[in-house]
C-alpha cells in the first residue's frame, strides 16, 4: 500500500500526527480487502483551502472537516488481492483540515488525534464508494467506519477513546 501525506496546513496544534495517519489509511483498506498496490494521498489543509475546496467541488459555503476525491473507478473485486488479475489502483486523495477538526474533537471530548483518525477511515470508505446520502447508507457506512476505527485500536498501540461521541453514530454527527 502506498500512501502518502501531504501537510500543507501551518496547523501548529499537536495531534497531527502523519504516521498515525498513514498507519490508520492502511488499516482501513486492508480491512475492506483492497490490494496492497493500490496509492492514496492524504493532503493536510487549512481552513481556507479546504473551504475553497468545499464550495468549488460540492457548492457548499464554508470549511468542513474531510473531504474526498476518488480517482479510479474501481470495479467489484479490481482491488481486492483474490481477483482474476488484480492490479494496483490509484484510489484517491483524502483531504483533512486539521484546525476545523480540532473544533469537533473538543466538542465531542476527545482529541485531535482521534478525530483525525476517525476522518482519514472515514475519508477512506468515501474513496470506496462509501457514502450516507440516505439514512440506510449513513448507518451502514457509520458502523463499518466505527468497526475499522475501533478494531484499528485494538491491534495498534494507541490508547483507545472512551467518550461517548467517540465512534459516533450517524445520528451524532453529520460529515460533508
Amino acid at each position: 500500500m502506498s500512501i502518502e501525506v501531504f501537510n500543507e496546513s501551518g496547523f501548529a496544534g499537536d495531534g497531527v500526527d502523519e504516521t498515525q495517519l498513514i498507519d490508520v489509511a492502511a488499516f482501513a483498506l486492508r480491512a475492506m480487502d483492497v490490494h496492497s498496490a493500490a496509492e492514496l494521498s492524504i493532503h493536510i489543509v487549512d481552513l481556507d483551502t479546504i473551504a475553497d475546496l468545499h464550495v468549488r467541488w460540492l457548492d457548499l459555503e464554508g470549511p468542513t472537516d474531510v473531504m474526498s476525491f476518488p480517482m479510479d473507478e474501481l470495479t467489484p473485486g479490481s482491488g481486492r488481492p483474490d481477483a482474476a488479475d488484480p492490479s494496483p489502483a490509484m484510489l484517491g486523495d483524502i483531504v483533512l483540515c486539521p484546525e476545523f477538526a480540532q473544533r469537533q474533537a473538543e466538542k465531542a471530548g476527545h482529541g485531535l488525534a482521534h478525530e483525525l483518525a476517525l476522518l482519514t477511515v472515514h475519508g477512506c470508505l468515501h474513496l470506496l464508494g462509501y457514502d450516507h446520502v440516505t439514512p440506510a447508507e449513513e448507518q451502514e457506512m457509520f458502523a463499518l467506519q466505527n468497526e475499522i476505527l475501533s478494531e484499528w485500536y485494538e491491534n495498534s498501540e494507541q490508547d483507545k477513546p472512551q467518550g461517548a461521541q467517540a465512534f459516533p453514530s450517524a445520528a451524532d454527527r453529520e460529515f460533508s
